[in-house]
């Protein structure tokens, strides 16, 4: 695969990303050879960038990874977790558990440094102690060199652009805000490049909205949403393709996201990912997908507290 740098940091990534919330059994029970299984196919198929959490089967995902971390080459990959939450309704951004965090993730996954360690769905939290505290105290881990470099993630656009007017970082990760039904990160994008942070992208497939797969129970989108969905679905399946290739293939295609991330526990759907990664993209397919997906377009949901949110503008 190709490699895209990373804002003003000096790595470079490949564009698709293993992610490995699933390895923390997040949305459904696995099997261990197979999870282990499937971190190695996605190093071996190209992918240099892990991204995980301590949030992600609370601390599974961590603990998971450093039972096959140790078989890797080191320099075969870049590995990024986060820290702020804990369980749904757990956060702590205090300077002390930023440092035990920080300890504890290098002892889970069994590294003796982490390359990324974002600032965990931080709209949960008053956004003043993330800069006055948490990203401080996040430097400081920098300065004694167990983490290179630090950021955000979450989902507000709002809370994004607070913070980069208010608090020098290095990435920024945004999740279903690239997607062939929300385009909304692509606000993003000329602040990040003026201030050199690096931007990726999570989660192509927006919790499954756009696969053929039954959506979860807790997923927001209104009835609306799913039926539309659920219309661009069909559209390509008779064109005799998986809308999940195309949704991967479209948050692939932007340079200006420097990765997309995303993950599963099965080892052959890694390795597809990468295959339809490889193929080429089916401009009049995604024209025609985008096209039924319009009456839902920049559709989005509220997360976190309400003041770090903008309003949408519909009930769609």
């Amino acid at each position: 695969m190709e490699k895209r740098p990373l804002g003003k940091t000096g790595i470079e990534l490949t564009p698709l990303s293993y992610g490995a919330s699933s390895l923390g059994q997040e949305f459904r029970s696995i099997d261990l050879d197979e999870a282990f299984r499937s971190v190695h196919v996605a190093i071996e198929r190209g992918m240099n960038f892990i991204d995980t959490s301590p949030f992600y089967g609370r601390g599974m995902s961590e603990i998971m990874l450093g039972r096959v971390l140790p078989e890797i080459p080191r320099d075969r990959y870049y590995l990024g977790t986060k820290l702020g939450r804990y369980t749904g309704r757990h956060f702590d951004f205090s300077a002390r558990r930023v440092e035990e965090s920080v300890e504890i993730s290098l002892e889970r996954m069994k590294v003796d440094h982490l390359d990324v360690v974002l600032c965990h769905d931080l709209e949960f939290v008053e956004m003043s102690q993330i800069v006055e505290e948490t990203i401080p105290a996040l430097r400081r881990q920098v300065e004694k060199g167990k983490v290179r470099f630090i950021g955000v993630s979450g989902y507000p656009m709002k809370m994004f652009r607070y913070i980069l007017a208010n608090a020098p970082i290095d990435v920024l990760l945004t999740y279903n805000h690239y997607t062939l039904q929300n385009d909304m990160a692509l606000e993003l994008v000329p602040i990040c490049q003026e201030q050199g942070v690096g931007l990726i992208n999570a989660a192509p497939f927006s919790a499954r909205l756009l696969t053929s797969a039954p959506l979860p129970s807790w997923h927001k989108a209104t009835p609306q949403v799913r039926e539309v969905a659920r219309q661009a679905a069909e559209h390509c399946a008779s064109r005799g393709v998986d809308i999940a290739q195309l949704a991967l293939q479209f948050s692939l295609a932007n340079p200006d996201f420097t990765t997309c991330v995303t993950g599963s526990a099965n080892p052959e759907r890694v390795s597809q990912w990468v295959d339809w990664a490889e193929q080429p993209l089916d401009e009049t397919l995604l024209t025609e997908v985008r096209e039924i997906l319009q009456p839902i377009h920049n559709w989005f949901y509220v997360e976190g507290r309400p003041e770090n949110n903008d309003q949408p503008t519909s009930e769609v």
